[in-house]
């Protein structure tokens, strides 16, 4: 499956992608609101697990390529997520650092947000995130979310975000 958008597209995750996530998903910087950063075993059970989704829900994170340069620059997707007990449809999304603040990460979710109520019948979509991740925050305003509620976990506190199907 590829989802297109105007700078982007979107595809299902193979085992050969490790190298490339692993530039964020073992990035410091990228997983300062993660437990931890990933060991390239983590990387590798990320995308076995994503291709598990595909198989369950027909979604997961996808990989996040340039249309221009064919360039591997993160993820982003729908995956079912336990949020405050709740399991939910959850956009998300890594940007290796040096494609940031570019509006990729908007540009991938807006249209994940749009396959899910569209192609996929969801009715509502939510992210979450760590409070102090302003960034990300951001992008879910920018595709539509407003805050739906505040939670504590492991003695963080996370905003969830969420917009309805109009």
């Amino acid at each position: 499956m590829i989802i297109k958008t105007k700078r982007l597209f979107l595809r299902e995750f193979k085992l050969e992608d490790v190298t490339d996530l692993s530039k964020v998903l073992s990035n410091p910087d990228s997983m300062k609101y993660y437990p931890k950063i990933f060991s390239h075993k983590d990387v590798i059970n990320w995308i076995e697990w994503n291709i598990e989704n595909y198989r369950l829900y027909n979604h997961g994170l996808w990989a996040v390529i340039l249309k221009e340069t064919n360039q591997f620059i993160g993820d982003c997707g729908i995956t079912i997520q336990n949020i405050d007990g709740e399991l939910l449809p959850e956009i998300g999304f890594h940007i290796i650092p040096e494609f940031c603040n570019k509006g990729y990460a908007s540009e991938a979710a807006l249209t994940c947000k749009n396959y899910a109520f569209d192609k996929l019948g969801y009715s509502e979509i939510y992210s979450y995130t760590n409070v102090e991740n302003l960034a990300s925050q951001k992008v879910a305003k920018n595709i539509g979310m407003h805050v739906h509620k505040q939670y504590k976990k492991n003695n963080k506190t996370h905003i969830v975000q969420m917009v309805h199907k109009i």
